[in-house]
C-alpha cells in the first residue's frame, strides 16, 4: 500500500471543532480527509457534546497515541460522547470498547455514511466485515476549513498483503472512486478557491481496475486536468515505485500542473528485505524510477517511506538502504523504526533488537536532515511559487519545501517569494511587493 504500508506521512495528531463537534485526527492524509467527511456529517445531523476520535493502526505506537487522547478527552470534557473509528477501530474494536472513557466504537466504512450518523444508536460496538466492502462512494464535501489544500479521495483498500502491514484489514481490498465523481468534486472545491488539488487514497496507483473501462491513475489525472483546466496545482499522494503507468509517466514529463515532487512507498533498498515485506519493487526499481523521473524532469524531489530494523536485517542490508537514500537523492524521508503489528507475518520473523532499530533509524533521520539542507539550499536566491498556508506567514513551493514568509499573506493562495537563507528544515523568503 500506500497510505498503510508506507505510512503515507503518517502526520502529528490535529484536532478540529466545529460546533459541538471535536475531531480527533491521527494517521495519514486520507484520515485527513475522512474527518472532513465525518465532522459534516455530524454537524447536518446536529450532534452536540461529541467528540470523534479517527484512529491509525499503522504501528502500536498510534494505537497507544490514540488510547491517550481518549483518556485526556474525557478528564477534560466528562459529558462529551466520545465516538471511536477509523483502522484501528476497524482492526481491534475491543480494544476501545472495553475502555470506560468509549461511548461508541464506528468501523471504518461505517463511518462515512450520513445514516450512520442520522440515526442515533444505543448499539456501542458498529464494526461491519470490511472485506466485504465492495464500493467506495464518492463524498462530496465543499473544502477544508483550515488546510490550504485540498484533499480528494480516489481510492480504498489495498490488495496487497505486505509481511509488515495490518492496514488490508482495516481498509478492506482496492477499489476506486468513479472519475465522474472525481471531476464533479475537484470542480468544486477549485470553483471554492482551493489552488491545490492532492489525490489521496490507501493505494492509489493501484487505481481502476475494478471500474468500467480499467482507467489507469494517470488516464484518471489526464482526464481530471482536461476537464478541470482551472487546477492550479495537482499533487499525487505515495506511489507504488513498479505501478506508475505510462500516462502518468507522460504527465509527469509533459503538464506542469502536476507538482514536482513525487513520494514513494520504498520501505527499503536491499533486495532481501524487499523481498521478505513482500514489496513488489527491488533496489534497481527504485534507482530506475528516480533517474527515468529525473529525465523527464529534471528538476523532480522524491519523497520516500522507509522502515528501519525490520526482522532480520543485518548492517549490510541496512546500509544498502542508507546508500540507496543517497544514490537515489531523496529529499524529504518519512522513516519509522519497526514496529511489530499481532497478527502480521514479519511479527513472528527473528526481530532486531529495539535499540539497533532506534539506531538506524536515527542515522537514517540524520541523513535526511542533509539531504533536506541541500535541497534547500539550492533554492536560496531563486523566486517561486509558494501555496500560503492558513497561518499566513507559511507556505509550500511546488516541491513541497516549506517557507517561511516575512510578512503575512493571503491564505490559500499562491504568491511569488525569493528565497533568502535556509533555516533548519525551512526556507525564509520575501513575498514580492
Amino acid at each position: 500500500m500506500t497510505t498503510h504500508d508506507s505510512a503515507e506521512e503518517i502526520l502529528p495528531p490535529r484536532e478540529e471543532t466545529e460546533g459541538g463537534v471535536k475531531v480527533v485526527t491521527f494517521g495519514c492524509r486520507l484520515n485527513t480527509y475522512e474527518s472532513e467527511v465525518m465532522k459534516d456529517h455530524a454537524r447536518k445531523a446536529g450532534l452536540d457534546n461529541a467528540i470523534i476520535i479517527n484512529t491509525c493502526a499503522v504501528t502500536g505506537e498510534a494505537e497507544r497515541q490514540a488510547r491517550q487522547a481518549i483518556r485526556r478527552m474525557r478528564r477534560e470534557n466528562p459529558e462529551a460522547r466520545i465516538i471511536v473509528t477509523g483502522c484501528a477501530a476497524q482492526v481491534n474494536p475491543g480494544s476501545f470498547s472495553s475502555m470506560p472513557e468509549v461511548s461508541q466504537v464506528i468501523g471504518n466504512d461505517l463511518k462515512l455514511k450520513a445514516e450512520t450518523w442520522n440515526l442515533p444508536t444505543t448499539e456501542r460496538v458498529r464494526v461491519n466485515d470490511i472485506m466485504a466492502v465492495k464500493e467506495t462512494a464518492g463524498h462530496l464535501i465543499s473544502g477544508f476549513d483550515s488546510h490550504a489544500r485540498a484533499f480528494v479521495q480516489v481510492q480504498n483498500g489495498c490488495d496487497h498483503r505486505c509481511t509488515f502491514c495490518i492496514i488490508p484489514y482495516g481498509r478492506g481490498n482496492s477499489r476506486s472512486v468513479a472519475m465522474g465523481e472525481i471531476v464533479a468534486q475537484v470542480k468544486k472545491l477549485v470553483e471554492g478557491g482551493y489552488q491545490e488539488i492532492v489525490l489521496t487514497g490507501v493505494d492509489i496507483t493501484s487505481y481502476g481496475p475494478d471500474l468500467p473501462g480499467q482507467p489507469t491513475l494517470g488516464q484518471m489525472a489526464r482526464r481530471l486536468l482536461a476537464l478541470v483546466p482551472e487546477i492550479k496545482r495537482l499533487r499525487l499522494s505515495s506511489l507504488d515505485p513498479v505501478e506508475i503507468d505510462e500516462d502518468l509517466w507522460r504527465l509527469i514529463g509533459d503538464e506542469p500542473r502536476l507538482m514536482p515532487h513525487l513520494h514513494l512507498s520504498m520501505q527499503a533498498g536491499d533486495d532481501m528485505v524487499l523481498k521478505r515485506m513482500k514489496r513488489r519493487h527491488l533496489r534497481k526499481d527504485l534507482l530506475d524510477v528516480c533517474a527515468k523521473a529525473r529525465k523527464l524532469r529534471p528538476d523532480m524531489v522524491f519523497g520516500a517511506d522507509i522502515i528501519a530494523g525490520f526482522p532480520t536485517e543485518t548492517e549490510a542490508m541496512f546500509e544498502n538502504t542508507f546508500n540507496a537514500v543517497k544514490e537515489c537523492d531523496l529529499t524529504f524521508l518519512h522513516v519509522f523504526p519497526y514496529s511489530p503489528r499481532q497478527g502480521t507475518p514479519a511479527a513472528r520473523m527473528p526481530q532486531v533488537e529495539g535499540n539497533v532499530r532506534k539506531e538506524r533509524a536515527k542515522q537514517l533521520r540524520e541523513l535526511g536532515a542533509e539531504q533536506l539542507n541541500r535541497h534547500l539550499a539550492g533554492l536560496v536566491g531563486k523566486s517561486m511559487p509558494v501555496l500560503v498556508e492558513k497561518s499566513k506567514t507559511k507556505g509550500r513551493t511546488e516541491y513541497f519545501s516549506e517557507v517561511v514568509l516575512d510578512k503575512a499573506a493571503p491564505a490559500g493562495q499562491i504568491v511569488m517569494v525569493k528565497m533568502d537563507a535556509v533555516e533548519k528544515e525551512y526556507l525564509k523568503g520575501c513575498v514580492a511587493a
